[in-house]
Parts: structure tokens; sequence; C-alpha cells
């Protein structure tokens, strides 16, 4: 087990928690019984239990008295009064991971007094089946180790990057709302292959495998996208078919005006 981690509290126990939870004991970081969270849906915390075998409790103020590392995991409109509600147990040992959108380190510092250690992490919904696309970074009061902690758990549930504060929201409109502007793409190449004549489920397995399929190359070749496109792309074939219909519909611009709109709402979140 890692020096740098004993135990591990979550405030909200909802899906991002569950797949932390699910992936620091699926690489051995902690044990169940190190792990305590705390939610208001008492069968959100029973399935908790009963799934990974963690601690649990419906009262916030337990969490930071049992746990030095504390992950925030609740909705952007709540991370006041949470945290307002267990200030009088938050002590400058603890370190604070926040997972809120748009709530910035700032934010978090000036309610809990300047007490706790800040990490903010934008993870996305992939960290469901650990493929997340995370970024972290630090806030005033905290260190290069904070940052080596909250990658640490993170890395547990997908890839991580280091940002500066100040691109947190660009992050949050490309990787934490990309998972919602890809499915719409899934779903419209298995439609097609519907209309072609293939059954659905055949049509959505290669629809989904050929976007994971697409992204791995990206990541593993280390190759501009550009070129693996180049790489299919035959004179007179089906592939530069298929890219000049893109093309004519504007794909690549819907794509990019989504991340820059998605980008502008976060950043009105942190407002």
């Amino acid at each position: 087990m890692p020096e740098k981690i004993h135990n591990l509290g979550f405030i909200g126990g909802g899906r991002i928690a569950g797949a932390i939870i699910q992936g620091v004991l699926r690489r051995g970081l902690l044990d169940p019984d190190d792990i305590l969270v705390s939610d208001i849906s008492r069968s959100r915390l029973d399935h908790l239990r009963s799934e990974f075998g963690v601690e649990v409790t419906d009262d916030n103020l337990t969490v930071p008295k049992e746990r030095d590392i504390l992950v925030i995991a609740v909705k952007p409109q709540m991370i006041e009064a949470v945290l307002t509600g267990i200030l009088s147990e938050i002590a400058e040992g603890h370190l604070l991971i926040s997972v809120a959108a748009g709530v910035k380190t700032s934010q978090i510092e000036a309610i809990t007094e300047n007490i706790p250690r800040v990490i903010r992490v934008m993870p996305n919904i992939a960290a469901i089946v650990g493929e997340a696309a995370s970024a972290i970074c630090k806030g005033s009061n905290s260190g290069d180790s904070d940052l080596e902690v909250a990658k640490m758990i993170f890395e547990a549930v997908g890839s991580v990057v280091i940002v500066d504060e100040a691109s947190m929201d660009a992050v949050t409109g490309l990787s934490g709302s990309g998972p919602g502007f890809i499915m719409p793409i899934i779903e419209a190449l298995a439609d097609g292959g519907v209309h072609e004549g293939l059954d659905r489920n055949t049509a959505l397995t290669l629809a989904a495998q050929t976007v994971l399929g697409a992204g791995k190359l990206v990541l593993e070749s280390n190759a501009h996208p550009g070129a693996l496109k180049d790489m299919v792309t035959s004179p007179g074939g089906t592939t530069i078919t298929g890219l000049k219909a893109l093309e004519e519909a504007g794909v690549r611009d819907a794509m990019m005006e989504a991340v820059i709109r998605a980008t502008a709402k976060s950043r009105g979140l942190g407002d």
C-alpha cells in the first residue's frame, strides 16, 4: 500500500464516488475498511457497503472526524452547504479533493477558511468503466505531494493530466462533457449501419468498438489524428466519400462549438 494514502473519505456516494472506490480497491491502494462514505440516500449507502464492503454513514461530520483525505463528490450547487456543514471538523491535516464542476479552489478555500489543502479534479463518467480522462490542479495551500496523492487515486479509474486551474473550464468543456458529445456520434454510426441492413446489436457493437479503437490508436501510436485518418483514406474510396459527407454537414465545426459552449457554461458555474 502506498505510504501517501492511508485512508479515504467520500462526502457524496454517487456514480463517480462509486467508480473511484471500485478503482482504488481494484488497484489495491486501500482495503475496504479504510474507506468511509457519507450520503443522504440510505439505499445508496447500503449498495456501496454491499458491493464493496466499505464503511458508510449518513452523517457528513463523521467523515472528516475519521479520515484525512476527503473526496467531495457532490453537485456544484451543494458544495457550499456541505463544506459549511463539516467546517467544525476540518483541520490543517486534511486534504480536500473536489470533483464539483466549475467550483474553483479559491472558492473552496474561502468556505473552509484556508484550513485544509485543496485539490480540484475534473473526471468524466467513463470512470465507471475505468477509462476516465481526469485533469487535476492544486489550490494555494496544496503542494506537489498532494497532487501526487490525487493523481494516484484518479489513475485507478483512467488517465490523469495535471493542468493549471485556468484550464479547468476548458477541461470540463472537452473531457468532462465529451462523453455526452460522443454518444450521439456512436448512436448515429449505428443508425447508419441499421439503415444499410445491419441488426441493431451488431451495428451498435461495431460503432462503439470503432470509437474505442480509434481513441486507443491515437493514444498509443502518438500519431496525429490527421495522419491516422490518411492511413485509411484511399483515393476515390469509401472513407473519403464519407469524410466529404461529414465536412458538408459541418460535423467538425459542430464538435468544436460544443466544446466552446460547454466551456463557457462551466465558467458561468464558478461565478
